[in-house]
Formats: structure tokens, sequence, C-alpha cells
């Protein structure tokens, strides 16, 4: 039941303690011209009392039938009481049969749907207890009891709506305290495995040179990603580190610069902005040589999340990026360009021939 079952443990305590008070005002009053039919009313009452206090104990039943129809009863109970009055109603003194009681649904709705949905349960509420004390001449229409309602389901639909929240955040944080620490021991036995040889082969690959030097260069890229991903905090879910992401293409080809802190964005959002880095770096490599130097840096905003990608190539010449995309060579135009603008975000090239390129992807948080 988690943060509601206080909430409806308190709204059932309310249900039944307005019931006792309607009841008591039954026996103790002499305002009512029928009181065999205010007992019925009553009888209709404790039913429903006991039939919602069950329903909405059970999480599966909370649905909009079950508190429609605890409104309707409500109101339905409110309107029998000119019946019940006869002559005697609005006379000082004499309330309605339920009394308090109809606030009930008011403050089911509140808890269920929050404090918008308790000011139109409230508004139901009140406007059937204005319309009877309309219908009574000369009678002052006060409207004290319209506005406790206002209230109590605004201030109850508040609190509750707050609660949940603060619940959400507090499972989120443990289900993130949980995964970090399951990192960390795998972290451990990766650091004493995995990493050590991934080191061994990098530095053997770089000693004997030629073909295992290839070998070596992807061993130590595969360290720096592993190394990054087992440091890396994990992010609230549905959401993924766009740093962490763009941590894995460092090497010692490939300079990664971000900044401290997490470059937190929708996961589907941050796959495609690596993926538009990554096919950025693959270009490096395809038309500067698999040893040529690249710098990405990535900064922040309170909008928006700029990464870039530099190297010192021979750049692009005047009107190739327009002929390649005529010969059907699609990569920067789809892979980057495209790629990004269905993110909502833009691409910048600047490239000189002779003084390298960069590319800068803008993309909105």
């Amino acid at each position: 039941m988690g943060i509601e079952g206080p909430f409806w443990r308190a709204v059932a305590v309310f249900r039944v303690a307005s019931l006792v008070y309607a009841a008591v005002l039954m026996i103790d009053h002499d305002g009512y011209e029928q009181p065999w039919l205010g007992w019925l009313v009553i009888g209709v009452m404790v039913a429903w009392t006991a039939a919602a206090t069950f329903a909405y104990s059970v999480e599966s039943l909370r649905r909009w039938p079950l508190l429609a129809l605890d409104l309707l009863v409500a109101v339905a109970c409110l309107l029998t009481s000119p019946y019940v009055e006869g002559a005697m109603q609005g006379q000082a003194g004499t309330m309605p049969v339920p009394a308090t009681w109809v606030a009930a649904p008011v403050l089911a709705w509140a808890v269920h749907w929050g404090r918008r949905a308790g000011a139109v349960a409230a508004a139901v509420v009140a406007a059937a207890d204005l319309w009877l004390r309309y219908r009574t001449p000369d009678v002052p229409i006060l409207v004290n009891g319209a506005v406790l309602l206002f209230l109590s389901g605004v201030v109850v639909g508040h609190v509750a709506r707050l609660a949940k929240q603060a619940e959400e955040r507090l499972q989120l944080a443990a289900e993130m305290e949980a995964a970090q620490r399951e990192r960390d021991r795998l972290a451990r036995g990766i650091h004493d495995s995995v990493l050590q040889v991934l080191a061994l082969v990098r530095r053997r690959g770089q000693e004997i040179g030629g073909p295992a030097a290839e070998l070596g260069r992807l061993a130590g890229e595969q360290e720096v990603a592993l190394r990054e991903l087992i440091a890396s905090r994990p992010a609230p879910t549905g959401s993924a580190d766009l740093r962490a992401l763009l941590m894995r293409h460092g090497s010692p080809e490939i300079t990664v610069s971000t900044p401290a802190t997490p470059l937190i964005l929708p996961a589907g959002v941050a796959a495609e902005t690596a993926a538009a880095v990554r096919a950025a770096l693959d270009n490096v490599r395809e038309h500067c040589g698999p040893d040529a130097r690249a710098w990405v840096f990535a900064e922040s905003s309170d909008s928006s999340i700029t990464v870039s990608v530099r190297d010192e190539g021979p750049g692009i010449p005047d009107g190739r990026l327009e002929q390649a995309r005529a010969e059907g060579r699609l990569g920067i135009a789809q892979s980057i360009r495209g790629r990004v603008a269905d993110l909502g975000g833009s691409v910048t090239i600047d490239s000189r021939p002779g003084e390298g390129t960069e590319i800068e992807i803008t993309v909105p948080r």
C-alpha cells in the first residue's frame, strides 16, 4: 500500500467518526420531522461506510468507479435531508442528515488524484449543499461548509501528492544505492583481473610493435572504457549519463574532457548523441588515419549540452560535403546531422583545408 496506506486509514477513521456524529445528531435533535426516514438514511450510511472502508483497503479496487460511486452516495444522502427535516428545514441548529460525513469522498478523491480532484469533489458536494439552502426561503445562505470542503480537498490532495513524490524519490535513491554497491563489488573483481590483463596487453603491444601494436591500442581503449564504466554512478531510471558514454571513447589518440558532474539526459537522447559523436570519430579515423589525434569536449548549460569533436587532419575541402551527399555517402548528413536534428538539436561544422575540423553538436536538455 506504500505511503498511501496511512492516508486511506485516516479517511476510514474520519468516515466512521462522522457516521457516529450523524447518528448522535439524529438521537439528540428533535428538528427532524420524519426521523424514521432519517434512520433509514443513517442505515444506508452505515452500509456504505463498511463497504467503502473495505473497498479502499484493496488497492486494485481504488479506481474511478469506486470513487464516483462514493461521491454519488454522499450527495444522494445529502439530498434526502429536506424530506427528513420537513418543515423544520433551515431552522437554526438543524443540520443535514449526513452532517460532516459527506466530506469523506472529497478526502478520498484528494488522496487518490491530488488537489485538483479534491477541489472538483468539493465543488460537487458544496453545490448540492448550497442548492438545499437556496431552496429554503428567508434563510441566509452560509458558505462556511463549502469553504471548508474546498480547503480540505486542496490541502489533503497537495499533502498526499507530496508524500507520493517523496516515496518515489526515496525508492529511487534506495535502488541507486543498491546498484552502486553491486557496481563496487564487481569493480573490485574486475580491477584484480580484467583491467590488469588489458593493461598488460596494451604495454606488450606497444613494446612489440607491428600488428601487436594495433591489438595493444584496442586493449588500451577497452581498458579506459571499462575503468570509466565501473567508476561512474548509475543515472536515475529512464535517464543516462552522457559523460560516461563519452568517456568510453578515450584512448591514447582520443582525449575526452567533460565536466566533473554527470551530464544527465533522457536515455534515448544520450544514446543518440553518443552515437553521433562516435560517427564523428569514425570519420576522423577514416580520413585522417588510425593514429590521428582527436579531442572530445563536452560542456553544459541550463538548457542544452554541447559536445565538440576536433582533429588535426587535412580538413574538409569546400563543397566536399555536398558532393558526398550527391554521391549517396550520407555519413555526416544522416549519422550526425540527421540523428541530432531528430533530437531537436543542431550541428555546426567548422573546417578549413590544412587546419583540421571541428564538429559541434548541441542537444536540448
